[in-house]
């Protein structure tokens, strides 16, 4: 294995007079990125640019805004992943804005580290609903699917905020100013569905692209590869994750998505609505569907429900058009303490990142 001084030197020997730009949509690529110090280590002319990759952060506000509701109104036990609870939903000044604060009020918020942990706790409460409000990607949505196929106790159901990874990738590309001239592909999501779910990247749009493990040799192995294709005009899927990213995926974890779940429409806050890029309950599990089994607590008099709260720009920040210094409220009234958009919030979020990384003052500060 190529050590990451040899990957770092066969990069700076490589010579562009322009300014290349990597989109990584991974949030473990961020963070590993961020904590190494990578940016600083590249040649200059080399932008390495966070993209959609945190899926606490695209959570729909109003599916908050529903989990918060079950636990205060319809007294439910709601658990949830941990970095859930603090993320805000737009309502009146002194109002519960939070899991966190739903909890704080006395309503049964619990967090958990594994969907294992929502069957435990329903099978210690028989006589309570018990929701699992469920927010990630496919390798978070995996699990669940799992749990669905093997059987559910019958006071646990699921508010399923489940979103696949590329489908915000192609809008930006579809769009035509994707703003990055490479990708760098998200390990976890292709040990699950496959490095070959990213060749709509190099088939359709002529953009080279590399799947990445969280190593800084594999993450450095990617930067190469991209770089080269630009270099002399190859485009191909390169899989720098080889040791864990099998072609065609997890066949298991694949079928039960499949079995499981429905491909729907889903809105990403902030950003709208992206076509078949969510996750849903079959019909035939109709019965454990939260969606279904309780009111629908939305409340059209609420402002800018679905929205980011007023001055994040943290939907600029997924989608890789800013970097987080450059949101109008990074490390001034938006804080890891004090955090306004969700991109503050979750560990995989970049603004977070970047604050843990060191980067403490806005650009025009």
């Amino acid at each position: 294995m190529i050590e990451a001084r040899a990957w770092l030197e066969k990069i700076h020997a490589l010579e562009f007079d322009r300014t290349v730009k990597i989109m990584n949509v991974c949030g473990g690529h961020e963070r590993s990125i961020t904590h190494a110090g990578l940016r600083g280590a590249l040649p200059k002319w080399i932008e390495l640019v966070p993209g959609p990759g945190c899926p606490v952060c695209v959570c729909p506000e109003e599916d908050v805004y529903q989990a918060m509701q079950l636990a205060l109104v319809d007294k439910v036990i709601l658990v949830a992943f941990g970095d859930m609870l603090r993320v805000p939903v737009n309502v009146k000044q002194g109002e519960v804005r939070s899991l966190a604060e739903a909890q704080a009020a006395g309503a049964d918020v619990r967090p958990i580290a594994s969907p294992l942990d929502a069957r435990r706790i329903a099978l210690d409460n028989p006589n309570r609903p018990v929701v699992l409000f469920a927010a990630g990607f496919e390798t978070t949505t995996a699990p669940v699917a799992a749990m669905l196929a093997e059987g559910l106790p019958d006071n646990l159901s699921i508010l399923l905020s489940g979103r696949l990874t590329w489908p915000a990738v192609a809008m930006l590309l579809d769009a035509g100013t994707p703003g990055f001239d490479a990708l760098v592909a998200p390990g976890h999501v292709s040990t699950v569905m496959g490095p070959e779910e990213w060749t709509f990247v190099v088939d359709q749009h002529e953009i080279p692209a590399a799947v990445a493990g969280f190593g800084t040799e594999s993450l450095l192995a990617s930067f190469y590869s991209v770089l080269r294709q630009l270099k002399t005009g190859e485009r191909f899927l390169d899989n720098c994750y080889r040791e864990v990213a099998h072609p065609g995926g997890n066949p298991t974890a694949r079928r039960l998505l499949h079995e499981t779940l429905d491909i729907v429409d889903a809105h990403w806050r902030g950003i709208g609505i992206i076509p078949r890029s969510g996750y849903a309950l079959k019909p035939a599990y109709a019965r454990h569907d939260a969606c279904l089994l309780f009111p629908n607590h939305s409340d059209p008099s609420r402002r800018r429900a679905g929205e980011m709260p007023p001055g994040c720009d943290c939907a600029q920040v997924v989608l890789g058009k800013i970097y987080p210094n450059q949101c109008r409220i990074y490390g001034r009234a938006c804080t890891p303490r004090n955090p306004v958009g969700p991109c503050m919030v979750s560990d995989e979020g970049a603004c977070r990142i970047w604050w843990a990384g060191g980067v403490r003052v806005a650009v025009d500060a």
